[in-house]
């Protein structure tokens, strides 16, 4: 992008402070963005950087500070009046009707609407929308039959349908494979070049120097740089980010020496008549970590939800410790030895609205008695080895950031689960900061 335009920032914030109890989320943070601009915040797991965000487009008020547009300040009490200044934020954790349809969904609660808009008016507008802005979505989809990937998609469409000329997009690229992330930087360029201003909230450091035009880092709450495209510096980003030198250090790849823990054999499997699963057949040996990757929707999730036994396969065996458990169900895949961390973390991982404390216990046998204080000193004690950001043990797991949610579903289902000897985790390292995941994968290397 040319150099910045000396008049008024499209969007900015000033000396902005926002508290929660126990925490100092923002400290007198300032941030400026330019027409046209993509700007992205870049930091560790609760930098900050998703309530920055949030309070920039109303779903937070700050107790400090204030949010202009266009040179002028703004109220923002709601989300609504966000839309109403013409600036959306597409969410982490995406806020979509699974039994609705892609239009649907991307109408719902536009109250500009018309009384009465024929269905395919509407099929026809969010047609053009993708098409303009290149993400392909049939309008017609249910929502609940799509990937991360393509439910992302929708969520973006909702906000330009909604007449937004400011995007905040909070870690857009956590589950997408390089092709979709590939396709997502076009569609934000595509957007930028129609005069749209973009918020890129990130932890990844390869993909925002790609894709920003200026790139202001946050840590503990505060910005501790801002840097030009062309000026980025991937290490010196790192350690504005992380507050130390990060050194990832390649891992050999071990012998599998074990006994087959894990067996997959000839699995098919179908939704709504069409064969989703071919023939599946794999092992996984003790000691042994096995990989499965593919751009999203082909069939990793629907995978690791039979192996789980959340679904069942129409044909095929499969086996954990020695036991079958493909008609079991979850109690007994888990019972014969499996964890699971899903890829929705909130959606089916945890229960947003209780604490670390009753999420660690949630997949322990039923008719045991809980004893709490063991529990929060398991809490506390995770808390400390992992490095999770949290006002304390009892804060609702909802109002934690998405990498700390992470690690608390990871603490419960690699370490808080007695008796698992096979791991099934999916997308692991969603919404870890470069640091977490050098963590997370000596975790995982050590289990």
């Amino acid at each position: 992008m040319a150099n910045l335009p000396a008049v008024a920032f499209a969007l900015e914030a000033r000396q902005v402070t926002k508290r929660f109890p126990g925490v100092v989320a923002n400290d007198k943070v300032d941030f400026q963005l330019a027409r046209g601009e993509v700007h992205t915040l870049l930091g560790e797991n609760g930098a900050g950087k998703s309530t920055l965000a949030s309070v920039l487009c109303g779903l937070y008020r700050p107790e400090e500070g204030k949010v202009l547009r266009n040179g002028s300040e703004i109220r923002l009490n709601s989300p609504r009046d966000g839309l109403a200044n013409g600036v959306a934020m597409v969410h982490q954790h995406f806020r979509l009707v699974d039994r609705f349809s892609v239009a649907e969904n991307v109408v719902l609660g536009h109250k500009s609407l018309p009384f009465v808009m024929a269905t395919r008016d509407i099929e026809e507008q969010v047609g053009r929308i993708t098409q303009e802005y290149g993400l392909p979505l049939d309008p017609r989809a249910i929502v609940g039959e799509l990937s991360a990937g393509e439910r992302q998609r929708v969520e973006i469409v909702k906000a330009l349908y909604q007449g937004a000329e400011i995007l905040l997009l909070d870690e857009p690229t956590a589950l997408l494979a390089p092709p979709e992330v590939e396709k997502l930087f076009l569609t934000v360029r595509a957007m930028t070049h129609v005069g749209k201003s973009v918020v890129f909230v990130s932890h990844k450091l390869g993909e925002v120097v790609d894709i920003s035009d200026r790139i202001t880092v946050m840590r503990g709450g505060r910005v501790t740089g801002s840097v030009a495209r062309g000026q980025a510096d991937v290490k010196r980003l790192a350690e504005l980010m992380v507050g130390r030198e990060i050194n990832i250090v390649p891992r050999r790849a071990k012998s599998p020496t074990g006994e087959v823990l894990l067996s997959v054999s000839q699995v098919h499997l179908e939704r709504d008549g069409a064969e989703i699963l071919t023939d599946i057949n794999f092992e996984v040996r003790a000691g042994e970590i096995v990989g499965i990757a593919g751009v999203a929707g082909n069939g990793q999730r629907d995978l690791a939800e039979v192996v789980a036994g959340l679904r069942a396969p129409r044909h095929g065996n499969v086996t954990v410790c020695g036991v079958p458990t493909a008609q079991s169900g979850t109690v007994g895949a888990r019972r014969a030895g499996l964890a699971y961390v899903p890829e929705d973390r909130l959606g089916t991982g945890l229960a947003p609205s209780l604490s670390m404390v009753d999420n660690l216990v949630l997949t322990r046998e039923r008719g045991f008695l809980v004893d709490r204080k063991t529990a929060h000193n398991e809490a506390e004690y995770f808390i400390k080895q992992l490095e999770i950001k949290t006002p304390g043990p009892m804060t609702p797991t909802r109002k934690l950031s998405g990498g700390n949610a992470q690690k608390v579903l990871l603490a419960r289902e690699l370490f808080a689960v007695s008796g698992s000897r096979v791991l099934v985790v999916c997308s692991p390292t969603r919404g870890l900061d470069v640091g977490a995941v050098e963590g997370v994968h000596a975790l995982l290397d050590e289990a």
